[in-house]
């Protein structure tokens, strides 16, 4: 009997905002308290981003709350917290990073099987307001062949 995947918490909002490239998994480097929080779901990545800093890569403005049992070795909830990549892969998104102006955003925090903490982080480049009302008109149409499709097939 293995373990399910558990999903901590959703960025739903990047892929409004934004065009999603490629995705990739990294570890995340964190204190006891940042885990037992997490394993309660009380995490949120809506504002979050990642920056390459010193050949290192960075996942700013995360906000795991504190753990109630915690105590004075409480971890600060909104520190930076390091991502775990492999160094050439790390140094291949700071290429792509720095050429196309892209972005890295993540999609989603969960456990692995293994009961790892991991992060799904996307190459992104962000939508422009015009790109949006394209998507909405879209997916608006959709729902209307959708409807039309049933409404043929109650007859």
């Amino acid at each position: 009997m293995g373990r399910q995947v558990k999903i901590v918490t959703d960025n739903r909002r990047a892929r409004h905002d934004y065009f999603i490239l490629e995705t990739y998994e990294a570890g995340i480097a964190l204190t006891g308290t940042e885990v037992k929080s997490l394993r309660s779901g009380k995490a949120n990545i809506k504002d979050s981003y990642a920056r390459v800093e010193n050949g290192e890569l960075i996942l700013h403005d995360m906000h795991i709350s504190p753990y109630e049992q915690g105590n004075r070795f409480n971890h600060e909830p909104r520190r930076p917290r390091r991502l775990l990549m492999h160094r050439y892969e790390i140094q291949r998104l700071y290429g792509k990073i720095r050429e196309k102006g892209l972005t890295l955003i993540p999609l989603k925090v969960y456990f692995n099987e293994r009961g790892r903490a991991k992060v799904e982080l996307a190459l992104a480049k962000g939508k422009r307001l015009y790109d949006k009302r394209e998507d909405i008109a879209a997916r608006d149409a959709q729902r209307e062949i959708a409807k039309a499709f049933r409404e043929r097939q109650k007859f």
